[in-house]
């Protein structure tokens, strides 16, 4: 493998481990309150499509858009839509105490559905596939820092040549393992998903605490959204359902990581690493593989490459689960709605 190709498979398996990584975190918040939210997909959904749109009617409707305030737009837009999907999921979760695994799926559903219909609404609207663009905010949210990413050579190609947004995603999950872990704010919201009636014995509103924190991981997870339009596929709409497949790495990645979001940063980057690696085999093993299954075989055995990432994660869950440990387990009242007046 040449020097050129491993810098490539590093900063694909960066770009490609900030989006889950934005919804593994986010996720992580939500589950740490006790909630259950298998609408990660959904929520990363409404966030591309909203800032998609924002976008999309800012700078069609503008002959010479501002890149930064098409960036703050797609940024706001995401969020809102984003806290909208938490609002919801956490509505029928806490207050009305439905079915956390149903409202997380069906979340996932109406999410993809809404985000797909309009996202072809504005394909339609821009000419047709592949004719619909948000270049002015793509090209900021993807503006690599001065100076630092033009004057070191390979070292900043490996550590400087991305977007704000990737560089915000690891700030974010390090923030976040600081509050779980250093503050009281982040104790409390523990002690509601571990034990509920206690905490709520104990003066600590659980209702609150489980709005706050899925609404937080949900505005968290829509900044994933946002980043897969506007960084990842560069300013333009997917209807394939990549999307859909990474907040389901992100659910993985959050077991993955044990439920702690420093562990996020790592366990990332590594999907990254796994999930291109039927890119960067070396020539010398598709020569062996050829040899032994013949040359016409090798390329469908990529297909076997990929799921390197899900063999990885089920490994570690059961190295994870053989040494059995109190804090590598989940929240124990994950999943289970609290009612207040068993306590």
């Amino acid at each position: 493998m040449t020097l050129t190709s491993l810098v490539a498979w590093i900063a694909a398996a960066i770009t490609f481990g900030t989006v889950i990584m934005y919804g593994s975190v986010g996720e992580i918040l939500t589950e740490k309150s006790g909630n259950l939210n298998l609408g990660v997909p959904g929520i990363m959904y409404l966030g591309a499509i909203g800032s998609l749109a924002g976008c999309f009617f800012y700078e069609n409707g503008n002959p010479a858009p501002n890149p930064w305030i098409s960036a703050c737009i797609a940024v706001v837009c995401a969020l809102t839509a984003a806290l909208l999907g938490g609002l919801l999921y956490s509505f029928m979760t806490v207050t009305l105490r439905a079915n956390q695994n149903v409202t997380g799926l069906t979340l996932t559903i109406f999410g993809g559905g809404v985000a797909n219909f309009f996202g072809g609404s504005l394909v339609k609207l821009s000419g047709g596939v592949g004719q619909i663009s948000v270049a002015a905010a793509s090209s900021a949210i993807r503006t690599r820092i001065p100076f630092l990413s033009d004057h070191f050579g390979i070292v900043s190609d490996l550590l400087f040549s991305y977007g704000f947004f990737t560089y915000l995603a690891v700030v974010i999950a390090l923030a976040a393992n600081y509050f779980l872990t250093r503050t009281r704010y982040g104790l409390n919201l523990r002690a509601v998903g571990e034990n509920p009636a206690t905490a709520d014995a104990a003066g600590i509103s659980v209702t609150k605490y489980k709005y706050l924190a899925t609404c937080t991981g949900a505005m968290i997870e829509g900044l994933g959204g946002m980043y897969f339009v506007m960084d990842y596929i560069k300013g333009t709409w997917d209807s394939g359902g990549a999307l859909e497949a990474l907040g389901w790495l992100a659910v993985a990645l959050v077991i993955f990581t044990s439920w702690k979001p420093k562990n996020a940063v790592w366990g990332a980057y590594l999907f990254g690493f796994c999930y291109w690696i039927y890119l960067y085999i070396p020539s010398g093993i598709s020569a062996v593989l050829a040899k032994f299954f013949g040359a016409a075989n090798v390329t469908h055995m990529q297909n076997l490459y990929r799921m390197i990432p899900y063999l990885v994660t089920i490994i570690v869950l059961i190295i994870v689960s053989k040494k059995k440990r109190k804090e590598n387990q989940n929240p124990a009242s994950l999943g289970i709605s609290y009612f207040r007046e068993e306590r």
